[in-house]
C-alpha cells in the first residue's frame, strides 16, 4: 500500500518588543503552496524552515513513501515586526486545514515550524495549529520539528505525536533534525515504531547570545542528550533554550525526549536532562563590554597581532544601530568594515545621485528609535553601487544564492568601509563583503550585526570572536531591560518571583 505523509510549515521568531504588527502582508510574498513547498532550490530568501524539508524528502523519497505538500508560510526578508495579528493567523492556519483537507487521506502529517510564532490572542499558535490538523487527519502521527529557539510546553506534546528540535546553533543540523522527524514518521507508520515522548520545563529564560553550543552551556547539555541517545529505547532528546524576546506564557527552555513505547523511559530522561539544566541557571548569564569598551579591546588585541577580531553586536534587529561604527570613527580604528547599516532614505540618495568615484558626506543609520544610537556622519568615496549577487561559503546556507537590494560601500580611506543598504544585511560569511569589493584578508576588525550564526564561519577565520551589550531592537543580552507582561511569575531570573526576592 502507498504511504501518502503531508508536508506542511509555518514560520516566523517573532519578536513582541518592535513597533509594528506582523500581518499577511509581511507573509504573503513568500508563502508557496502545493508543489512549490518541496522546492528545495536554496535561493535566498528562502523560508527559515525549508531545509527541515529537504530533510523530509530526503527519506521519504529513499524509503518510497509520496511526499504531500500543502502549504509552508513564512515571511519575507525584513523588515522586523512585532505581534502576529489575529487576523494573519487565522487567514493561514484556516488554509492549512483546507488544503489539508483537499489533498485526501494521508498516513502522517510532517510540520516544520520554528517554535517562536506569537500572535495576538492566541497563547500557543503551534499547538493550535497542530490540533487543527489533528482534526483534520484523525489518528494520523503528526510530527514536528522546530528551531532551538522555541517556546513550547505540553500543549504541544499533546498535540503532536513527536516533537524534534536542533542541536546546533549556529544552525547547521535543520536537515539532519528533518531526517530524523522523517525516519521517525516512516518507522511509526509502517509498525515498527510507537512514538512516545516527555516535556520538561526547567524554569529558565536567558539570552540568545549565552546559548551558542559551540560554548558552555549548551554544549555540555546536548552532550547529554546525546548520551541518552545511545541507550536502547531512547531515539532524541532535544533542548529548547528558548527565544527569550518573544512575551508569551510558554517562555523559557523545554526540554523532550522520545522514546519507542516506554513513556517511563521518556519520564526519566526528560527528569535528567532537566534536572541538569536547573543546576547550570548561573551559566546562562554572565557580563559583555559595552561598544566602547569592546572597540578599545579589539584594537589593543590587533595591535599584539591577534587579528581579525570579530565584534558581535546580536542586539541590532533592524540594522541601524550605530553605536559600533561610532566608536570605530571616534576611536581611530583602521582596517574595518562594516557589512551592512540599514537605512532607507541614505540609500535611496546614494542610489539617485552617486556613481563610483564620487566624494560623498552623509548621515546614516539611527533612524529607527531611542535603542538604535545617533546617526553617525561619514565622509568618504563611493566605492561600490549596485544589487549584488553572490553564493553563501559557509556552513550556513552553504551554497544558496543571495540576492541583495541596493547597496553602496562608502571607503572612508585608511582601509574602513561602511556598506549603506535598502534593508537589513548580515555577513555570516565572508561573501556579502567580497561581493562588494572589500578585501577581507586585509581587515583587522570585522563589525557584525550578528550573535551566533557568524561563528559556524567566523571562528575558521578570527583570531577572537567578541560579543558586546549594546542597545537595540534584536537580542539584547540584559533581559531586565525589557518590559514583560504575560511570562510566569516564577521563570528564572527576570520572573516576579526572581526579581522580588521571594
Amino acid at each position: 500500500m502507498e504511504v501518502r505523509i503531508a508536508i506542511a510549515g509555518f514560520v516566523d521568531e517573532t519578536m513582541t518588543f518592535l513597533n509594528e504588527p506582523t500581518t499577511a502582508d509581511h507573509f504573503e510574498p513568500a508563502v508557496k503552496r502545493g508543489a512549490a513547498v518541496l522546492d528545495g532550490s536554496g535561493k535566498i530568501p528562502s523560508s527559515f524552515n525549508q531545509d527541515y524539508i529537504n530533510g523530509y524528502l530526503n527519506v521519504l523519497r529513499a524509503d518510497g513513501v509520496e511526499p504531500v505538500p500543502v502549504i509552508n508560510v513564512h515571511k519575507v526578508p525584513g523588515p522586523f515586526t512585532s505581534w502576529i495579528t489575529h487576523e494573519c493567523f487565522e487567514r493561514y492556519a484556516s488554509e492549512t486545514v483546507a488544503l489539508m483537507r483537499s489533498v485526501g487521506k494521508v498516513d502522517g502529517v510532517l510540520l516544520a515550524l520554528h517554535g517562536a510564532l506569537a500572535v495576538s490572542r492566541v497563547p500557543k499558535p503551534e499547538a493550535e495549529l497542530c490540533r487543527r490538523v489533528r482534526a483534520v487527519v484523525g489518528d494520523a502521527p503528526i510530527m514536528v520539528t522546530l528551531d532551538l529557539h522555541a517556546n513550547e510546553d505540553h500543549e504541544l506534546t499533546d498535540a503532536a505525536d513527536a516533537v524534534f528540535i536542533l542541536k546546533t546553533y549556529p544552525h547547521v543540523d535543520s536537515e539532519e533534525i528533518g531526517e530524523i522527524a522523517a525516519r521517525c514518521m516512516v518507522e511509526t507508520v509502517r509498525g515498527g515504531f510507537r512514538p512516545t515522548q516527555a516535556l520538561r520545563r526547567p524554569g529558565i529564560v536567558s539570552a540568545s547570545i549565552f546559548q551558542g553550543t559551540h560554548d558552555q552551556p549548551m554544549k555540555g547539555i546536548y552532550e547529554r542528550c546525546r548520551m541518552w541517545e545511545r541507550q536502547p529505547g531512547v531515539y532524541c532528546v532535544s533542548v529548547a533554550p528558548g527565544f527569550a524576546y518573544a512575551d508569551v506564557p510558554d517562555i523559557g527552555m523545554c526540554v523532550i525526549a522520545v522514546t519507542n513505547h516506554d513513556q517511563a523511559l521518556a519520564d526519566k530522561v526528560a527528569d535528567d536532562v532537566s534536572a541538569a539544566v536547573w543546576e547550570l541557571r548561573d551559566s546562562f548569564f554572565r557580563p559583555l563590554p559595552k561598544p566602547k569598551e569592546a572597540v578599545a579591546r579589539a584594537m589593543e588585541l590587533v595591535a599584539r597581532g591577534e587579528r581579525p577580531v570579530v565584534i558581535a553586536d546580536g542586539a541590532d534587529r533592524i540594522g541601524d544601530s550605530t553605536q559600533v561604527l561610532h566608536e570605530l570613527v571616534a576611536q581611530g580604528a583602521r582596517n574595518w568594515a562594516v557589512p551592512g547599516i540599514y537605512d532607507p532614505v541614505a540609500s535611496d540618495q546614494l542610489e539617485r545621485s552617486a556613481k563610483v568615484g564620487d566624494r560623498v558626506t552623509l548621515r546614516i543609520g539611527g533612524w529607527y528609535g531611542v535603542h538604535s544610537g545617533q546617526p553617525v556622519e561619514i565622509a568618504g568615496t563611493v566605492a561600490y553601487v549596485g544589487r549584488p549577487r553572490y553564493t553563501l561559503v559557509g556552513p550556513m546556507g552553504k551554497g544558496r544564492t543571495v540576492q541583495d537590494g541596493f547597496v553602496a560601500r562608502v571607503d572612508l580611506g585608511d582601509n574602513r568601509h561602511v556598506v549603506v543598504a535598502d534593508r537589513t544585511r548580515g555577513a555570516n560569511d565572508s561573501s556579502a563583503l567580497y561581493a562588494v569589493g572589500v578585501d577581507v584578508a586585509s581587515l583587522d576588525i570585522i563589525p557584525l550585526k550578528s550573535r551566533a550564526h557568524h561563528r559556524a564561519f567566523w571562528d575558521t577565520v578570527a583570531k577572537v570572536n567578541m560579543p558586546i551589550d549594546a542597545p537595540g531592537y534584536r537580542e539584547i543580552p540584559d533581559l531586565s531591560q525589557l518590559e514583560y507582561k504575560n511570562i510566569p511569575p516564577d521563570i528564572y531570573p527576570i520572573g516576579r518571583k526572581w526579581r522580588e526576592g521571594r
